[in-house]
């Protein structure tokens, strides 16, 4: 099974340097220095907060003859590299999250305190089920396969209660949500998801495509942030730790004319931003953080900054080509499912190539940019941390279970991302992913199987792991040693 290799996560990184105006860089083939953070300014932190994953080798670019066939239908056939430039190391949180933050829960708790009295009693005769339900796991997409936007794909709901304890052992079966999806907080998305899917889905579990990104506050104080509704992304940033985030809001508040196509903006908008003398502002670094709202203007904006003299709007660099500051995007996927019943609708990677394409016309040469995101090897290794310290809390084990699933509808990030990463892979016909009965994509296939939809994926798994006479309900008459018909609670 293709796996990451050691050669492609090798990159030779320049010795620590500031990370704001002598940023060091990396030369790539084409002779373009690449501006990367170093090692952090501690900014009076007595330890830093940061890993930092090399990423695997470069794809060139998806801009190269203004369309590169991998932005297409990356696939396992071709050996996908990264995304990212060469040389560029992703930078995550070193723990899953700065602090630890309760799990949002929708249900009342009745009669949970004699229920897990009762659970506890029978997994203590049925250990070797119970070390076997704690040595597994799973990473589940969102749109697609949970949830269509604000509406639960049904069988999600039945697979979550069964996965929370719903079932013969009581057991919580450790899963985590990880998604491309952005845009909000992870407090305001997981409270929402959690109304949606009728499970409480924790904080502690869930990582969005900007959850990582946490980690680059440590290395950019002043950043021009894109995409998401009126400010929701700015606040999130806001919650990471940027110090100086600031949107198109703010910037057509100072000057409206600097985008001539701009969208209307509403005056809740309008009064809401933030403006400044912006050519006096030096901006550190262009994070897309979510889809844009106002293509014309985030086009116009991402542009200028590119090719300025050092981060200056209204300035323009001596050599526009070599890169100026640097740009990371949370994910790459081209498509995404939603609740339009016709085919997927375009993403933040159809974004990510216009820039690219724009940027090479303008300059003749590749935009070097960093992506997060599944497939990307940073998005698994935070996945480990975060499905690790979920054990812990669940389970009071901090480590991670051996056998993880990844559940997903997207063949050219959830498939190939966890196979590449090592992980069993279950695809399911309810996104992206639009196959016939017994058709696997013929590019990325799932190595566990293909589904009609997550629940047939989790009890598939969970035959597997626990056996199949496995019971996937809890039997409220349950007693410890017998049944009520009085027949013994464990075979």
């Amino acid at each position: 099974m293709p796996r990451f290799e050691d050669s492609d996560l090798g990159a030779d990184l320049p010795e620590s340097l500031s990370p704001r105006d002598s940023r060091p860089s990396v030369t790539i083939d084409a002779g373009l220095p690449l501006p990367i953070p170093a090692d952090p300014v501690r900014r009076n932190r007595r330890e830093s907060e940061v890993v930092e994953v090399p990423a695997s080798r470069s794809s060139i670019s998806d801009a190269a003859q203004f369309m590169h066939n991998l932005s297409l239908q990356p696939s396992m056939l071709d050996r996908r590299a990264s995304r990212n430039s060469f040389g560029t190391s992703l930078p995550i949180p070193r723990s899953s999250r700065p602090s630890r933050l309760s799990s949002v829960v929708n249900a009342d708790g009745s009669g949970a305190v004699s229920r897990d009295i009762l659970a506890s009693q029978v997994q203590d005769m049925a250990q070797e089920k119970v070390l076997a339900a704690k040595n597994m796991a799973f990473a589940f997409d969102i749109d697609g396969v949970l949830a269509h936007g604000n509406k639960a794909i049904p069988q999600a709901k039945e697979a979550l209660k069964m996965l929370n304890g719903d079932n013969e052992l009581g057991i919580k079966i450790p899963y985590i949500l990880l998604t491309n999806g952005s845009g909000k907080t992870e407090e305001e998305r997981c409270q929402q998801l959690t109304d949606v899917l009728d499970s409480p889905i924790s904080v502690d579990q869930f990582i969005q495509s900007h959850t990582p990104m946490r980690a680059l506050s440590e290395y950019y104080e002043t950043v021009l942030l894109v995409g998401g509704e009126g400010f929701k992304c700015r606040d999130v940033a806001v919650e990471y730790g940027f110090k100086n985030v600031y949107t198109y809001h703010d910037i057509l508040a100072w000057n409206e004319e600097i985008s001539p196509w701009r969208a209307h903006r509403s005056e809740k908008e309008i009064a809401q931003a933030s403006p400044i003398d912006f050519s006096k502002v030096k901006f550190d670094a262009i994070l897309v953080f979510s889809d844009s709202r106002d293509y014309s203007t985030d086009f116009q904006l991402i542009i200028d900054l590119l090719m300025s003299e050092d981060g200056y709007f209204g300035t323009k660099s001596k050599n526009p080509g070599a890169g100026s500051i640097p740009i990371y995007f949370s994910q790459g996927d081209m498509l995404m499912p939603t609740a339009y019943k016709g085919p997927p609708r375009m993403t933040q990677g159809a974004f990510r190539i216009s820039i690219e394409t724009m940027y090479k016309a303008l300059t003749g040469t590749d935009l070097e940019r960093v992506v997060y995101g599944k497939p990307e090897l940073a998005t698994y290794k935070y996945a480990d941390e975060v499905l690790k310290s979920w054990m812990e809390e669940i389970h009071n084990e901090n480590k991670i279970p051996a056998n993880v699933y990844m559940v997903g509808d997207n063949p050219a990030s959830d498939i190939i991302g966890g196979n590449m990463y090592g992980w069993n892979t279950c695809l399911v016909r309810t996104g992206i992913f639009q196959g016939g009965p017994g058709e696997n994509d013929p590019k990325s296939p799932a190595n566990f199987g293909v589904f009609d939809h997550v629940l047939d994926a989790v009890k598939a798994v969970v035959r597997k792991e626990l056996g199949k006479e496995f019971k996937f309900k809890w039997n409220e008459k349950l007693n410890p040693v017998l049944h009520g018909d009085g027949i013994s609670a464990i075979e």
